[in-house]
């Protein structure tokens, strides 16, 4: 199965854990963080995978097909 969207949903902490595992796809900004448009998902899904899990918040969802 390939990650074909990644999304932060309402609830992010800012706490930088996303964009300290994989940079590649988010940026944490002010209030939360966003994911970066025109990422390669591909390259980088076990990055993308642990982010997810590692999030205390539990807002980090993507989609795999």
């Amino acid at each position: 199965m390939a990650i074909t969207k990644v999304w932060i949903e309402e609830g992010c902490i800012s706490c930088g854990m996303s964009e300290d595992n994989c940079p590649e796809v988010f940026k944490v900004k002010d209030v939360g963080a966003t994911v970066i448009e025109g990422a390669n998902y591909l390259e980088l899904e076990e990055k993308i995978k642990e982010a997810a899990k590692g999030c205390p918040v539990e807002v980090i969802k993507y989609e795999e097909v």
